[in-house]
């Protein structure tokens, strides 16, 4: 075993893998950042050491260590890192450069696969396709279909087209995401399953030639390619095809002499479960490896660490039971799941489950990350068991400062179609528009309790434990502490946790988060609206960074013609042209925005609404 592992991640996976070094006995070393002073991954390590980035691969392998842990995302499948870290004497928990270089490429990598007899989905790309190649080759490939970068995954770039007149703007987006996320804006096509799910195989192999897999994770829920919730084992396998599946992903593992912890991706279509398709295999350890964790007892991270220096895999273990994660994300699902960003100003996190977290009271949530927050996950002997334990967890979680999709989790996993296992990658779009319900009497009753004990003096509402909301209604009581507020109002009691910033309020009860803006705040945005520009406003919908600008001042653009994109937490959000007119644009690309920020200006149109 290792003497002193540094641990090259941040949040909440590298609090993960500081938890399993900590049990081992193993010191662990961290990384961070300035904007990452105070994460909570560097209050857990027993070391932290500032990076400039953490892409830095210069910086890091520099820093005293035996071995690396690369955690997910940033250089987790990066082959130069892991070269740059055996050129240091580090060894890299990981599999061999080889495996990362031949499952990195999509294109290559399912031509490796199908050689060795593992159905893929069809589909076309090849090195240096021009746009128009691939227009030309969607034709074969059919529609709808899926444009993928090449080089990536996670989802990013990823664009689903159904009209043939949307693959010029489709192909753009894909190869400047593509570009920005992994360097290379190498595309290809892929036909679109119909009512598609993903299912994913979790292997592990050594040093000695041994490969054995530890059942599947179901991962369909997903927006944007994102996933959201995923469980183990999945609802739809039965044992014979759970058996192939788990074959086939060994088998790709061993045809590239794969060393350590990945998962082989396959889509499977619900109408015939016998049918799968390699999509890719991920050449590192997943978010959602915690639900094979909980149903075979298995800690991957141990048995990275354990693989890395040498020691064989141990036989492959039985399931037990069934477990669901849902991921909580700094987003907000009322407004198309665009990324929050903010102060934490108050964290609850349940208990009777397990939960993956990097939250803290007080840290600042930015744009320039991944928007995961944490992983609440629940184990049970039964599928229902686990979906009902983990529903009970995400009512008793609350997150204040931010916007999270904590409700939506609620809604997702007792959503009647998810309870009976007919999942596919498109369900969660059944469940929107989206949002959390409205403030009633308890709500406001709570909220206006704590404005007048902070006001600390007599007000015309009476005392300071009760409200009067209208004249026809009982006057509730109300007592509250540090964290918690009370309100009986009818007889019924409703308690909420709550916390305050400069100019908010916010609740929480149940999974469902609200903000209360302070009634000052409220009358200055009012005024201001009135006294607003002449034409419409075209407002940034997130914090972000402006990445192209597509309409010039002076331009005459048409109602719902793209002008600029802005990207946050590796989404690009298009702004629209409310109206037809002249536009005048107030960013250039490259500049920092805020949420709500006046991007452009729109003169309409002579009979055009304003």
């Amino acid at each position: 075993m290792f003497e002193t592992v540094l641990v090259a991640n941040r949040g909440e996976i590298a609090c993960r893998v500081i938890r399993t070094l900590r049990s081992l006995g193993i010191r662990s070393v961290a990384i961070f950042t300035a904007a990452d002073r105070g994460a909570r991954h560097v209050r857990e390590a027993d070391v932290a050491v500032e990076v400039p980035s953490y892409l830095d691969i210069a910086a890091i392998v520099a820093i005293p260590a035996d071995a690396v842990h690369p955690g997910y995302g940033f250089l987790s499948e990066n082959v130069d890192f892991a070269r740059a870290c055996a050129a240091a004497g580090l060894v890299f928990i990981g599999p061999p450069v080889s495996a990362i270089e031949a499952m990195a490429d999509k294109i290559r990598a399912k031509e490796h696969v199908s050689a060795r007899g593992v159905p893929v989905i069809p589909g076309a790309g090849a090195y240096q396709m021009t746009d128009a190649e691939l227009m030309l080759a969607a034709e074969e490939v059919g529609l709808p279909l899926l444009i993928k970068p090449s080089a990536g995954g996670g989802g990013k770039g990823m664009v689903a087209v159904s009209v043939i007149s949307n693959m010029a703007a489709a192909l753009a987006s894909a190869r400047r995401v593509a570009m920005k996320a992994f360097g290379d804006d190498t595309l290809l096509l892929e036909r679109l399953v119909t009512v598609p799910r993903h299912i994913e195989v979790q292997v592990l192999a050594d040093s000695h030639g041994t490969v054995i897999h530890l059942g599947e994770r179901e991962c369909s829920l997903q927006r944007r390619h994102q996933k959201i919730v995923e469980e183990a084992p999945s609802a739809l396998l039965d044992e014979a095809t759970r058996s192939a599946i788990g074959e086939a992903a060994c088998e790709v593992a061993r045809s590239v002499d794969y060393v350590g912890a990945g998962t082989v991706e396959f889509l499977v279509s619900d109408e015939n479960p016998g049918e799968f398709f390699f999509m890719e295999m991920n050449t590192r350890l997943q978010v959602e490896h915690p639900v094979t964790e909980l149903v075979t007892g298995v800690d991957l991270v141990e048995w990275q660490l354990r693989i890395a220096a040498g020691e064989p895999v141990p036989p492959a273990p039985a399931l037990t039971g069934h477990a669901v994660e849902a991921r909580l994300y700094s987003e907000d699902p009322a407004s198309g799941f665009l990324p929050s960003a903010g102060e934490i100003l108050a964290v609850h996190e349940p208990d009777g489950v397990r939960v993956d977290s990097a939250l803290l009271p007080g840290l600042v949530v930015g744009t320039q990350y991944d928007p995961m927050l944490a992983k609440i996950i629940a184990w049970a002997p039964t599928r229902q068991e686990a979906l009902a334990r983990l529903d009970r967890a995400l009512a008793d979680t609350a997150v204040l400062g931010i916007r999270t999709n904590l409700n939506f989790l609620r809604a997702l996993v007792t959503d009647p179609e998810v309870r009976a296992g007919r999942l596919h990658t498109g369900l969660i779009e059944s469940l929107l528009p989206f949002a959390d319900p409205e403030p009633d009497t308890a709500e406001h009753a709570a909220v206006a309790h704590l404005r007048r004990s902070a006001r600390r003096r007599p007000t015309p509402w009476g005392a300071a434990d009760g409200w009067r909301l209208t004249g026809t209604l009982p006057e509730p009581r109300a007592t509250h502490d540090a964290s918690s507020v009370t309100v009986e109002l009818d007889g019924v009691v409703s308690t909420f946790r709550w916390a305050r910033d400069a100019g908010s309020v916010w609740l929480s009860r149940d999974g469902a988060t609200w903000q209360f803006a302070a009634p000052d705040r409220d009358r200055r945005a009012a005024r201001g609206r009135a006294s607003g520009v002449s034409g419409p406003e075209v407002r940034s919908a997130m914090p972000g960074t402006v990445v192209s600008v597509s309409a010039r001042t002076g331009d005459v653009v048409e109602a719902g013609q793209p002008l600029l994109a802005i990207e946050a937490m590796k989404m690009e959000h298009t702004m629209l042209a409310s109206v037809a007119g002249t536009v005048t644009v107030t960013v250039a690309e490259g500049d920092q925005v805020r949420v709500d920020q006046v991007v452009a200006t729109i003169d309409p149109h002579e009979g055009e609404a304003a």
